[in-house]
């Protein structure tokens, strides 16, 4: 069984949203995104989403996006973007998808799950902008999801395995000198995490991800165009 990560898939079957206005590669991305998919992933693989999967406002309106994705081989598992506005409470989402009978598709969201002795863990995350005290009230707010994600996965499965962190914004920019106080950094190094993948980059910012090693911990780009609309097997 393999895992797999493609962010930002910004779907909109439902919704007037067509993402061509951001450049041509983006031109009926939603097919190269099913085509790739379905060259490389079987059913019993696990493909993670971190973030913006549905420009629906609300959860009745991602019908057609969750149908799409629920007809694509393998297990799938979702985490918030900063443009998922339909976003709910985990139970709802959860009945939304067993109503539909959309049964290989399930979320990260303050809990963890144990793919190939991985324990997969995630939040959202936000504008790392440390200096605005909104912005920091926000992101000390997403660590927590992230601690208690990574706690969750630890009570679960113990702390043998591998922790595997998937988070929609960047915990920082290529340009920026990191500061000490960014909390998911310290997290991350706190509990011995050695891979994290972000998304939520595109078109020109790319040359802002920061990729690569950086005391110890590795970061890895996964948004979909950045991707060029393929999957990224990280297992």
């Amino acid at each position: 069984m393999s895992i797999y990560v493609i962010g930002d898939l910004h779907l909109s079957f439902s919704a007037e949203k067509p993402m061509d206005i951001f450049g041509f590669n983006w031109e009926n991305h939603a097919e190269k995104i099913k085509q790739n998919w379905i060259s490389k992933v079987n059913e019993e693989d696990t493909v993670i989403l971190p973030g913006d999967f549905s420009w629906a406002t609300y959860l009745e309106d991602t019908y057609k996006d969750f149908e799409f994705l629920n007809r694509l081989p393998g297990k799938k598992i979702l985490s918030k973007g900063n443009h998922d506005y339909w976003w709910t409470t985990l139970t709802k989402m959860r009945e939304f998808l067993k109503e539909n009978n959309f049964d290989n598709i399930d979320f990260l969201f303050n809990n963890s799950y144990c793919i190939e002795n991985k324990i997969i863990t995630g939040t959202r995350g936000w504008i790392n902008s440390w200096k605005s005290e909104e912005n920091y009230k926000i992101l000390k707010r997403e660590n927590d999801r992230l601690i208690l994600s990574i706690e969750d996965g630890i009570k679960k499965y113990g702390d043998n395995y591998e922790i595997i962190t998937f988070i929609h914004y960047p915990p920082f920019y290529k340009e920026n000198e990191i500061p000490k106080e960014i909390d998911f950094i310290n997290t991350l190094k706190i509990y011995d995490i050695k891979k994290c993948y972000y998304a939520h980059l595109h078109g020109e910012s790319h040359k802002d991800a920061f990729e690569g090693s950086n005391d110890g911990i590795d970061y890895k780009l996964v948004s979909s165009d950045y991707l060029k609309f393929d999957l990224l097997k990280i297992n």
